[in-house]
């Protein structure tokens, strides 16, 4: 009796373990290097067949109406792909292609030449889109392990990670400046009246408040980091400038027509 107690509990535990599940993705530590990712990241930019723009699109109406939404998508990323950062660049081209209607605003408004245009689209798409990305993208991924990560867990945070965070809250300030600001600049916005210059400067206000709360969204859905409440932190100095140049009568947006208009002509 006993050796047939012994066999059936033998037989139970082999049965068990055959129906023992898969690590999860997150876990493996087969996963791409981060070279491969970049590779396959590339490569999917000449095939546009394959870029998945419903999704994209989504996910930049979700931006205004509810960016936690978007975040959770790239939690799900990390279950099934091992990695929080986009694997498709259907989101990055759509944004050029915000980048070129605002180019197209702007030209209108400002009454620049076709190569004026042109200057102003490889401006704003390489130095205040991508090169500043860099940047910040860079400098968050570098604190974000260094000083919030969390020792116990055995991962880190993603440098496309960081860049997707950029371009995620880089798009609400594009349409508000870039964009809408436009229909308003001429008849309003550039006049020498208070209430032009409260309204105007209400616009960098609310996107640099953007910017920094979307950033914060990005780093404070990764469970492996903690102390994410200092991203917030710039919205103090941001609402500081924002009074000084309602004090000092600075348009902000003249200053940054002028700036433009310098950098294209």
């Amino acid at each position: 009796m006993a050796n047939g107690s012994k066999t059936r509990t033998l037989s139970k535990e082999s049965l068990a373990s055959s129906f023992i599940l898969p690590t999860p993705v997150t876990y493996r530590h087969n996963c791409m290097s981060a070279a491969v990712k970049r590779y396959r990241y590339l490569r999917r930019f000449l095939k546009f067949d394959q870029m998945d723009f419903e999704f994209a699109f989504w996910q930049m109406m979700y931006l205004f109406i509810s960016p936690q939404k978007v975040y959770r998508n790239f939690q799900y990323r990390k279950q099934m792909k091992s990695q929080f950062a986009r694997d498709d660049p259907a989101f990055f081209v759509l944004l050029i292609v915000w980048l070129f209607i605002a180019s197209v605003g702007f030209t209108l408004v400002l009454g620049l030449s076709v190569m004026a245009f042109v200057r102003f689209l490889l401006y704003i798409l390489f130095v205040d889109c991508i090169t500043v990305g860099l940047c910040v993208a860079t400098f968050l991924w570098f604190i974000s392990n260094r000083y919030m990560l969390k020792h116990s867990i055995g991962q880190d945070v993603e440098w496309g990670y960081a860049f997707d965070v950029h371009l995620n809250a880089f798009f609400p300030p594009l349409l508000i400046l870039h964009v809408i600001q436009l229909f308003f600049y001429d008849v309003f916005i550039s006049r020498d009246w208070f209430i032009s210059r409260f309204f105007g400067n209400s616009l960098w206000l609310i996107s640099f408040a953007y910017y920094t709360y979307i950033t914060f969204l990005g780093y404070s859905s990764l469970q492996i980091l903690e102390r994410t409440q200092i991203l917030l932190a710039p919205v103090i100095p941001i609402c500081l400038m924002f009074l000084l140049s309602l004090a000092f009568s600075w348009n902000i947006n003249e200053s940054i027509m002028n700036f433009y208009m310098y950098r294209v002509l």
